[in-house]
């Protein structure tokens, strides 16, 4: 396999050469001077890297569009060259991935694999997961330090070989056109904020455009709960009034209401958990109706929607900020709507999640439906809340 061009004195593995991958991070990553190996297990993506030399990132927005040519890289199929893959991750400077926080315990083994490898004369490797999902690096490191992926013994000083350090991204990449082949269209803005923590005896990594903060929750904390709830808040309620995109959802004043006062529960949670100002917030509030709303970033309801069943869990998108607000006594009913129409997202083309989600509901009592999907348990003030929105669901599937 042959590099793409001269190999640079910095290399990043990235695992997912999806278009978050390909658009997102490994742009920032080229633009940082790394070589960007990725790494995936979809070999057509893979053959499609190494054939060409380059692609395109294209950011579109309300001023016009940009593009920026990606160049110096190379690909693995991680299905079939694990050693290769082992030996760039020993080597490199940083992983990152993103691969959904489902899949990060699969990648764990290689890269386990590729920490145990690396000379100790090395910078520890900066580990970085860049997932929709609260502390997903944290997540990773213990796929990457349990028994079965590490010698315990070697689990024990993991931290002279590698840090991890938890990340927040904030980029809308919405489903791509057809014919794209490696291109990648995206929005102009970006986030993305990463712990500094894990790096206090050394410097962090250099990657243009990350914000380096010591106390990341609350960044990750009101991006999950601003853009994504709301980007789901709008998908959900549009595929039940039968709109064909996120766009189109929000041209219905019912739905823009709705997500409105969605955005209005997380920033109560928001603003007083974490000390924001409230002006502070809405403005973020404004500025994400307007991104979500962008209509160069035409998207299925049916794309944004996708996986219902990791967005009804109980850290995600609507039961996480609602169980906080219900246990202080403070209204969750708009996410609450949210989460019914979740709930309706059931047997959904191409969607495996939405047909698990229509068995569990179909074959299991409303109380056990929530502890299974929400993780709630009985003493939690949001769980007879939402099993009365299960045994509305289920009732209406019943007369239909």
């Amino acid at each position: 396999m042959t590099a793409n061009s001269n190999t640079p004195s910095k290399k990043a593995v990235h695992f997912g050469a999806g278009n978050i991958g390909r658009g997102f991070v490994a742009c920032f990553l080229h633009n940082s001077g790394y070589e960007v190996v990725f790494a995936d297990v979809n070999g057509t993506i893979i053959d499609l890297l190494n054939a060409n030399p380059s692609y395109k990132v294209i950011e579109v927005g309300s001023d016009g569009t940009s593009e920026s040519i990606i160049t110096n890289y190379r690909a693995i199929n991680s299905k079939t060259h694990e050693d290769e893959l082992v030996e760039e991750i020993a080597t490199a400077d940083i992983v990152t991935c993103s691969v959904g926080p489902n899949i990060l315990k699969f990648i764990a083994p290689v890269i386990a694999k590729g920490i145990d490898k690396r000379s100790d004369d090395l910078e520890p490797l900066a580990v970085i997961a860049c997932e929709n999902a609260i502390n997903a690096t944290d997540s990773l490191a213990e796929f990457i330090k349990a028994p079965q992926n590490m010698d315990p013994s070697r689990a024990e000083d993991i931290d002279k070989r590698a840090r991890f350090a938890n990340s927040a991204i904030d980029r809308i990449v919405p489903a791509q056109d057809p014919d794209a082949g490696l291109n990648v269209k995206l929005e102009k803005f970006y986030e993305w904020v990463v712990d500094r923590t894990p790096f206090k005896d050394h410097k962090p990594p250099s990657i243009k455009g990350v914000m380096w903060v010591d106390n990341l929750e609350p960044f990750i904390e009101r991006k999950l709960y601003t853009v994504n709830t709301g980007h789901a808040t709008a998908a959900y309620h549009g595929y039940n009034r039968r709109k064909s995109t996120v766009y189109d959802a929000l041209q219905d004043r019912y739905i823009q209401d709705e997500v409105k006062k969605a955005l209005q529960n997380t920033a109560d949670l928001i603003t007083q958990k974490h000390g924001i100002d409230e002006d502070e917030q809405k403005a973020y509030v404004d500025k994400i109706v307007r991104r979500i709303s962008n209509p160069h970033l035409e998207d299925a309801v049916e794309r944004v929607g996708r996986a219902p069943l990791r967005k009804l869990s109980r850290k995600e998108r609507f039961i996480g900020p609602a169980a906080e607000l219900a246990e202080e006594g403070k209204d969750c009913s708009a996410l609450l709507d949210a989460a019914e129409m979740a709930f309706r997202f059931q047997n959904v083309e191409g969607d495996e999640e939405s047909a698990e989600l229509a068995k569990i509901m179909e074959t299991h009592e409303p109380k056990d439906v929530v502890k299974m999907v929400c993780g709630l348990q009985e003493n939690e003030k949001l769980f007879p809340k939402v099993v009365e929105i299960v045994k509305k669901v289920q009732a209406d599937s019943q007369e239909e």
